[in-house]
């Protein structure tokens, strides 16, 4: 066991900025008021256009293409197809490289890229691509992804084969435990795909280098990552690619893979000027991955005072047709695919399996949130078998601090599950229906009911999920961190290559760099590939990865600030060594202040760069399963309050409760928020949000039919929020921004569950589920 977390003694005085407070966002006035710079604003003068042609087909083999017409639109200055591409044809997240730049000799989804257009303006660039001439040999796609596993060479879609990954978890004896259990229940079910649904579509300029390279502005989760993959495809070496964060309009993971990066950097390259590519909201859908779509089988068994004693599990997770982030998808669903309880036997097989259908990757909470709504589904399932209520069936299995997970791995941090469910049930209920505002009501002012055929229905649901990467991957940020005078006053200028996707991370270093350095001033630099990698800004991580690489820099720069105070005081004024920095005074804890920061610093620079890791992880075994896989676990529980509309199938969520543990609350007001965020998008998927498709073709690209929550769909929410920290993260800090988007789920399909008595074994739920025959 690590050592206990320490307070600081250069903790920023209340109200500084520091570690603590709700310090405002720098981009909050901004991005409320419109004038936040999003990708899509970017704007160079003597910029051309550039555009895609996609595919209309999820499978077709391609036997002509004709740019002739193209061309010969006024206006266009390129047309490209997979024969112009510089350099590698293929990329891919996870070193798979699998996703052609642009389709070769077939298409394995619709949507997928064919060929590129440049033009002066952006709408003679899209007709000229519609007029590409392509000759299609349409094929029969591959959907079913379960039948991919049952004959996985026989319906590849690929040259990787049918399945990208099967992850076995193996514990104790499942029969036997079957053969000795009193209470036996199964149940199937079905995880529809969720979009991320983020406000800016992507988009980017891509701009011609004096050494032959390009300089991309585009918005991005992990800059490092989309460097490895862009500069091989241009032909180009790591150092002829600069990369720049432009803003970026929300991501939830959907940035993770390329978008439009190689695109506009080949057309910029081959036509020798500036290019910009923005999608409009329908190519969004077809530009970027979404949430793997699932179908679980799960078998539990346990004692009849409720006990566990078994789990017997299959996950099928439907990739798409490319690799993307389906290897860690799938990882994630495996050893977290029975949650945070304790089962002395388990099975579970988790596929991650190649079909035609739209291509899917990283999205908050990824494989996790597709099985805490099985395995959620399944604990109420069995306390009612047991005669059980939902909070105690939970209780009686509830892992806690010295639990082993289904992956062996020991829980080695506070994990105060059992008392966050006493907190929850604890919580007061929201008021009783008032039938006489209809705003309350399901179905809202639109007056379909007056409170007749409308039930209310509690539900409660439970989320674990790993922070910051897992599986033996040597995850690393950094940060470099300079500390000079500037108009009298020290600054702080904290660089790094941390994506601020909407999170508020620039808020978080700069109160990192506020406490460490007890300074008021801190200047965030922009994210660029100018210092070295920071990482993914998902998983949760950033905080804890960046936000400990800020933290390390800056103590670094305060250890040679307090060595200058200890020079410049010189022999004859010996100062004690037990100097630290506070309200921008270095400050002897026995003698004194020594002087300003500014004093002491006068023309100095004090400069320092670092790299932050965290505690090493290891694969899992591909027979067994067992491994210590994860850095860090999180756990949320929610409850959730709804009015059903029995008659319409209409459903209002009332109130959502949470309880979450964050181990060091680093800024309130920011946290507060990701905790609410990911309850809504919980919500979306529990109720409304589902790309549908059908034969492989996506029916509703667009936010006319792909349905999310708005204002008027998310409820009032109480929170207790928890702070048991962790004592391997810095400050003790446990990510926060995902594990509400796996219990709210759950425990609103559980309140309709309960209004309803329908079994529910699908989301998002449709009216359709609810409607008394």
């Amino acid at each position: 066991m690590a050592a206990p977390i320490k307070s600081p003694g250069h903790v920023a005085a209340p109200g500084l900025g520091g570690v603590g407070d709700s310090a405002l966002r720098p981009d909050g006035t901004l991005k409320v008021t419109g004038e936040f710079a999003y990708a899509s604003d970017l704007w160079i003068d003597g910029m051309l256009w550039g555009a895609t042609l996609r595919s209309p087909h999820p499978r077709a083999r391609i036997t002509s293409v004709d740019i002739g017409p193209a061309l010969a639109v006024p206006g266009v200055r390129a047309v490209l197809t997979h024969r112009d591409v510089p350099g590698r044809g293929t990329f891919g997240i996870d070193g798979a490289d699998d996703q052609p730049v642009l389709a070769v000799d077939q298409v394995r989804h619709q949507g997928e890229p064919v060929a590129l257009v440049a033009a002066d303006h952006p709408e003679t660039a899209r007709r000229a691509a519609a007029l590409i001439g392509i000759g299609w040999e349409v094929l029969e796609p591959v959907t079913d992804p379960r039948a991919v596993v049952a004959d996985p060479e026989g319906l590849k879609v690929q040259g990787l084969g049918g399945i990208a990954r099967h992850q076995p978890i193996r514990v104790g004896d499942v029969a036997a435990a079957r053969a000795a259990a009193a209470v036996v229940v199964a149940g199937e079910y079905e995880v529809g795909i969720q979009d991320q649904a983020f406000l800016g579509p992507e988009s980017g300029l891509a701009i011609p280098a004096e050494d032959g390279g390009v300089d991309l502005y585009v918005s991005t989760q992990w800059i490092h990552n989309d460097l490895k993959q862009i500069a091989p495809c241009l032909g180009l070496t790591a150092g002829q690619v600069h990369m720049t964060l432009a803003g970026v309009g929300g991501a939830f993971g959907g940035r993770e893979d390329l978008s439009m990066q190689i695109h506009a950097g080949m057309l910029a390259l081959h036509t020798g000027r500036p290019v910009k590519m923005s999608y409009n909201r329908q190519e969004s859908f077809f530009g970027h991955v979404h949430r793997h779509p699932a179908h679980l089988r799960y078998e539990y068994g346990a004692t009849a005072e409720g006990r566990l004693l078994f789990a017997d599990v299959e996950i099928v997770l439907d990739g798409g047709a490319y690799t993307s982030s389906t290897l860690n998808v799938t990882g994630n669903a495996a050893s977290l695919g029975v949650g945070p309880y304790e089962i002395p036997n388990i099975r579970v097989d988790a596929y991650g399996v190649y079909t035609n259908n739209p291509p899917c990757g990283a999205m908050r909470g990824f494989g996790a949130v597709q099985a805490c709504f099985a395995y959620e589904s399944m604990m109420d399932r069995l306390g009612a078998a047991c005669g059980l209520g939902p909070v105690e069936i939970r209780r009686r299995n509830a892992v806690k601090q010295g639990s082993r997970l289904a992956t062996g791995q020991i829980i080695e941090a506070p994990a105060p599950l059992a008392d966050m469910l006493t907190r929850l049930e604890a919580m007061p209920m929201p008021p009783e229906r008032d039938s006489s505002d209809l705003r309350g009501l399901p179905g809202g002012v639109a007056q379909t009911t007056h409170g007749e055929g409308v039930v209310r229905g509690v539900g409660y649901g439970v989320g674990i999920k790993n922070i910051c990467f897992s599986e033996g991957f040597d995850d690393l940020a950094t940060a470099r961190v300079r500390l000079e005078v500037i108009g009298g006053e020290p600054t702080a200028l904290v660089h790094t290559a941390a994506a601020e996707v909407g999170q508020g991370l620039v808020t978080i270093q700069a109160q990192i760099a506020r406490t460490e350095l007890g300074v008021r001033r801190v200047v965030i630099a922009p994210a660029d590939d100018a210092v070295g990698d920071a990482g993914s800004s998902s998983a949760s991580r950033q905080s804890y990865m960046s936000g400990g690489a800020v933290k390390t820099a800056c103590e670094a720069v305060r250890a040679e600030l307090i060595a200058l105070a200890e020079r410049r005081a010189g022999p004859a004024g010996r100062v004690p060594g037990d100097l630290t920095v506070a309200g921008g005074r270095v400050v002897s804890r026995s003698a004194g202040v020594l002087g300003t920061i500014a004093e002491i610093l006068g023309t100095e620079v004090i400069e320092a760069t670092r790299e932050f890791h965290h505690r090493p992880t290891t694969a899992l075994d591909p027979v067994t399963g067992q491994g210590r896989s994860h850095t860090q676990l999180a756990l949320c529980v929610h409850r959730a309050v709804v009015d059903v509309d029995v008659e319409l199938g209409l459903v209002k969520v009332v109130e959502l409760a949470a309880v979450q543990d964050v181990g060091k609350i680093l800024n309130r007001l920011s946290l507060e928020g990701q905790i609410h965020g990911g309850s809504a998008q919980g919500l979306g998927l529990a109720l409304m949000e589902e790309i549908v498709v059908s034969g492989g073709l996506v029916r509703n690209p667009s936010f006319t039919d792909y349905l999310i929550p708005t204002i008027l769909d998310m409820p009032p929410m109480r929170l207790d929020i928890l702070e048991n920290p962790d004592p391997e993260a810095p400050y003790g800090l446990r990510g926060a921004g995902e594990p509400p988007t796996l219990s709210s789920t759950p425990a609103i399909v559980a309140a309709v569950r309960a209004a309803t008595g329908r079994p529910l074994t699908r989301v998002p739920v449709r009216p359709e589920h609810l409607v008394t025959t």
